[in-house]
């Protein structure tokens, strides 16, 4: 074959193969950002799919239920619904001569009822509880989650919410996506809480992605950088700018960062990126065995002992 017919050739391959992994990307971007709904079941094991679902799974996706709230509080609860970017559904569960209130923000493809073991912590301790479902997930409103981006908004309107209560001592907890929304509110909208506590938030929506690739032993260029930039085209903002180890360097608040050394999708090193960004008194606990999970759980008297200390210590 002629040296200029060869080149065309493969100039023609090349093309269609970024082309199909676009179009690959774009499905899996939508997929990890839209909830499907609740009826159709989250895809099953890659390893109990036949040949072509497993196909049908590489070129279009994971199917992500949508989030639904599995209990109710076992304890007198208030609902409040708060017009933010998105409606959103919150729970407020009161103690007896409370010292403040900790706003609890749930991970990806979570929910309010999921933090009701730690509400139930807070309570112990002495405080109020408003515990709130992002959009996308629970009783708010939409299928759609952009990974703290938009929650930014959300958690300002939660915080906002309870200042017109006359709430004067405000506690921001959040969990994984949840951390990331309350770095970026502050970073973004200046809000001052008297303290955060955010558990094991990445440190760029980059390396998130990527950190799920290598989880799946598979290689991050290009296809991470794809999805991220389909992710954030779909959504509408840039998503390689969403970045909370940026968002850090604006936290003046006391800030408790909690993080599980065992953890796949993120890693230290961007654990310690956030913590040195920290602008306020900071301390960082971690936890030997821990993966991305729930600490609560896995460590429970290690996590009281941390956050009653640390509440004690700042408010």
């Amino acid at each position: 074959m002629p040296a200029k017919k060869l080149f065309r050739y493969s100039l023609w391959i090349i093309t269609l193969v970024f082309i199909l992994m676009n179009i690959v990307a774009y499905f899996h971007a939508y997929k990890f950002t839209h909830f499907a709904n609740p009826e159709i079941t989250k895809t099953s094991s890659p390893a109990s799919l036949s040949f072509f679902d497993k196909a049908g799974l590489l070129l279009f996706g994971v199917n992500n239920p949508r989030p639904e709230n599995k209990t109710l509080p076992d304890r007198s609860f208030e609902k409040i619904e708060l017009q933010s970017n998105k409606k959103i559904a919150c729970w407020l569960i009161k103690a007896e001569n409370a010292k403040g209130t900790v706003v609890l923000f749930h991970g990806f493809s979570g929910e309010k009822s999921s933090m009701l073991d730690k509400s139930e912590a807070f309570l112990a301790m002495g405080y109020n509880t408003l515990l709130v479902d992002f959009m996308g997930s629970g009783e708010s409103e939409g299928n759609q989650t952009t990974i703290g981006f938009f929650e930014a908004a959300q958690v300002k309107t939660c915080f906002d919410y309870l200042v017109e209560q006359g709430e004067k001592d405000i506690i921001l907890f959040g969990t994984s996506m949840g951390a990331v929304a309350i770095l970026k509110a502050v970073n973004d909208y200046n809000i001052s809480p008297a303290a955060i506590i955010v558990e094991c938030p990445f440190g760029s929506m980059y390396e998130t992605v990527c950190a799920r690739f290598r989880i799946m032993h598979l290689p991050t260029v290009p296809m991470a950088g794809m999805l991220v930039f389909w992710g954030g085209i779909q959504n509408g903002f840039w998503a390689f700018a969403h970045n909370p180890e940026d968002y850090a360097k604006q936290v003046n608040c006391p800030t408790l960062l909690l993080y599980g050394e065992k953890d796949q999708k993120v890693s230290r090193e961007e654990i310690d990126v956030i913590y040195s960004n920290l602008q306020g008194r900071k301390v960082l606990d971690t936890y030997p065995n821990a993966a991305h999970e729930n600490y609560l759980i896995k460590y429970p008297e290690n996590w009281r002992i941390d956050v009653s200390s640390f509440l004690t210590d700042n408010m």
